[in-house]
């Protein structure tokens, strides 16, 4: 039996009409227009990647201009005398150069010479120069005249990849069109067409990872195509499309991230073993992780989702899982995956780099629960109140009545009076009232306060006959400040945790870190420090520390409370500046920083 010699899908399905040109509706929309308006432009450009059609269209467009019956819909009839010449390869009115082989000045000469002689048959001679931008210079001034000026029966249409080598004197004399990438929906429904006229078996997963793997070429895909019907014996599926082209399986992508939720190290470590024993590389690998991220976030909305170009089984998958990923996590992963692949090949230890990468992504679910913690159990993880071993306890608590809320009215600085005043002598108690004449004595026996004059002390019968209330409102304001409860190292605790918590709801991350990562020493009663970075951090927090005051005042009833602020010298001389605290030297400037930080999810890395 005589053997049929083989054909390749890209030659033997190549377009010969405008409308089988796959994904490129704007220029061949335009191309019919003009030829069914007589508009045709005497030199056109196409521009665009590989395989996507340019010198397919040109060829289109030659036989169409020449065509004697043109169809209603601006199409080449194929059967008059130009279109049959010109599918055998024999016309004498469509000439192509290759000027990545021809790109001498001779060559271009040789071109313009032709130019000169009219056609013999039909209304126009093309020529058709592909990869046009190998041209040498003096090939490109050669032709500059011609191109501007050629005869009316002359049409040029050139060819690049690359546009951006043309001369601007060739491209402003020239009608430019730009091919586009290929979409994978349409070169996988092109590549489903051809599978069914050749009576060969697929699976629409396999015909997608085909049509993703070509990078928008219809002509890289075709030769995919072809090379796994030979290998699959005639049934392209998805498991022998990812066999034959070394892809790696969606599945192992899917898993990964099940173990990065789970925080398992040790799942995603053997995991990743794995993927290197079936010979993949690392690189390819943290690659193909950042795209697994990235389209996972464009699943979590809807009006993004058309920008994942995948099968409808593999999409079905990546909205299941992008329900269970939170958006911080995925931008965290994405930043961590794209980071590793940078530094990947400067790397001594590669794999070392994307296990190391692996790790932090594991535990990336920790730190946003601890984030989102309730204040007090974070300020417990950040470190407890540290308290010197020689400094004498806080107080214990007495057992006294409630003092009122007490407020500060006043941040100017306290005057003391150098002669403690004496209590005047009262009359013995009646009827029980000793206790509250002996309370109230108390009260206003010590460390009393004044502006310019003595606090007057109400006599016993003005006790006797006021109740507790009326007295607290004739009180002298200072007195009222004068309050000193005791209180714990728990309670100062759980209201520095609070405070700290309001700030993290005003979205001052600044500040936030600060009383995170720096927990206060107590130096003597009541009296508190905490070390800070550098001088923008402790002038971050003196901003700060009248609010502070009058927030632990009040909600502790001791108006002795202090906090100081003490720069590390050492830490801050001997080390440099980190990303933190530029960052919230930035913030302190500019408080907007906080803001654009807040909005985009971004990363101090």
């Amino acid at each position: 039996m005589p053997v049929e010699n083989f054909i390749v899908s890209a030659r033997k399905y190549r377009p010969t009409t405008f409308e089988s040109v796959v994904g490129q509706q704007h220029i061949t929309n335009t191309l019919k227009n003009a030829i069914k308006n007589n508009q045709l432009a005497q030199a056109f450009l196409f521009c665009g990647p590989r395989g996507v059609g340019k010198t397919t269209c040109a060829r289109i467009l030659a036989k169409t201009i020449n065509c004697e019956n043109l169809q209603p819909n601006g199409e080449a009839c194929g059967v008059c005398g130009p279109c049959v010449s010109f599918q055998n390869g024999n016309s004498f009115n469509i000439h192509e150069l290759d000027a990545a082989s021809n790109n001498s000045v001779d060559d271009i000469r040789s071109l313009i010479e032709q130019v000169r002689i009219p056609p013999q048959a039909g209304k126009y001679k093309i020529y058709i120069i592909d990869e046009v931008h190998m041209l040498s210079q003096a090939a490109f001034n050669a032709f500059l005249k011609t191109l501007e000026e050629p005869p009316h029966y002359a049409i040029f249409i050139l060819a690049t990849t690359e546009k951006h080598k043309i001369l601007p004197t060739i491209l402003s004399r020239c009608q430019i069109f730009d091919f586009n990438r290929i979409r994978v929906d349409d070169m996988a429904s092109h590549l489903a067409s051809i599978a069914e006229k050749e009576h060969i078996g697929y699976e629409p997963d396999g015909l997608h990872i085909i049509a993703q793997k070509a990078d928008g070429g219809l002509r890289d895909a075709l030769s995919m195509f072809d090379q796994i019907v030979s290998f699959s014996d005639g049934n392209v599926t998805y498991r022998t499309v990812i066999d034959n082209l070394n892809i790696l399986d969606y599945d192992y992508y899917f898993s990964i991230i099940d173990s990065l939720l789970k925080e398992d190290t040790a799942g995603t470590l053997l995991l990743f073993d794995e993927i290197l024993a079936k010979g993949f590389d690392g690189s390819h690998f943290i690659s193909g992780l950042s795209e697994h991220f990235r389209n996972l976030l464009v699943s979590k909305d809807t009006t993004t989702l058309k920008l994942l170009e995948v099968s409808e089984g593999i999409k079905t998958k990546y909205l299941q899982q992008s329900q269970a990923s939170s958006v911080s996590f995925l931008l965290s992963a994405m930043n961590i995956a794209n980071q590793c692949d940078i530094g990947y090949k400067l790397s001594k230890n590669q794999r070392l780099q994307v296990e190391l990468a692996l790790l932090k992504m594991c535990h990336l679910p920790s730190a946003f629960n601890m984030l989102t913690a309730p204040a007090a159990e974070m300020s417990g993880q950040a470190g407890q109140i540290k308290k010197k071993p020689d400094t004498p306890a806080v107080n214990k608590p007495v057992e006294s009545k409630p003092v009122e809320e007490i407020s500060i009215l006043s941040e100017q600085p306290t005057v003391y009076n150098k002669t403690k005043p004496q209590a005047p002598e009262m009359e013995p108690a009646k009827n029980g009232d000793e206790a509250l004449v002996a309370e109230k004595q108390k009260a206003f026996t010590p460390n009393l306060h004044s502006a310019s004059t003595s606090v007057k002390i109400p006599s016993l019968k003005d006790l006797n006959n006021t109740s507790a209330a009326a007295i607290a409102e004739e009180e002298d304001p200072y007195i009222k400040g004068d309050a000193k409860e005791d209180f714990t190292i728990d309670s100062f605790l759980k209201h520095w945790s609070d405070y700290a918590a309001k700030i993290k709801a005003e979205r001052n991350m600044s500040l936030f870190t600060i009383f995170i990562d720096n927990a206060p020493v107590m130096l003597e009663p009541y009296k508190f420090e905490v070390v800070v970075g550098n001088k923008s951090q402790e002038n971050t927090f003196r901003d700060e520390k009248p609010k502070l005051l009058n927030f632990l005042r009040t909600s502790l009833r001791n108006f002795d409370i202090d906090v100081q602020t003490r720069v590390d010298e050492i830490k801050a001389s001997k080390r440099p500046y980190t990303t933190s605290e530029k960052y919230q030297h930035m913030a302190t400037k500019n408080p907007q920083l906080a803001e654009l930080k807040r909005r985009f999810n971004l990363d101090l890395d």
